[in-house]
């Protein structure tokens, strides 16, 4: 199922479905948003409940926890591949667990340049390649 915000990822690639229980007829799906407040998180709650409805399940529980908090370090590393295809820089941290070069999703290049810690969406912010010159989001590390 795909994450409302960024649809070429699925909620699983986000690592924001973190346990599934089975039990007494019951299924219950636990997520974590991707930070508190997001606005996706109703949507991907229903979404859920759809899916697990079209498939014969009824008695469906939703739980959201706030802790431990989301991190992008829950992301797998094909949803970074995906992000990175669609055009959107994948976080990235060093060895000392900084986020310290953003490449350029559409060429590869190191030489970019932070424009805002805004991009469309609260877990992104703005950059822009100083070789390919193309604008690009970049998922933040969280």
């Amino acid at each position: 199922m795909p994450d409302p915000e960024v649809p070429v990822l699925s909620v699983l690639d986000l690592g924001v479905v973190r346990e599934v229980k089975l039990g007494d007829g019951t299924v219950e799906i636990v997520i974590t948003p991707t930070y508190t407040g997001c606005p996706a998180m109703d949507m991907i709650a229903t979404n859920i409940k759809m899916a697990l409805l079209e498939n014969g399940y009824h008695n469906i529980k939703i739980s959201t926890i706030l802790a431990p908090a989301w991190t992008t370090d829950w992301m797998t590393a094909e949803g970074k591949e995906k992000l990175k295809a669609y055009g959107i820089a994948p976080p990235y941290r060093d060895k000392n667990g900084e986020a310290t070069i953003v490449a350029c999703p559409q060429c590869g290049s190191a030489h970019t340049t932070l424009l805002s810690q805004f991009g469309s969406t609260a877990c992104k912010a703005l950059y822009q390649c100083l070789d390919c010159r193309e604008p690009f989001d970049y998922f933040k590390c969280h």
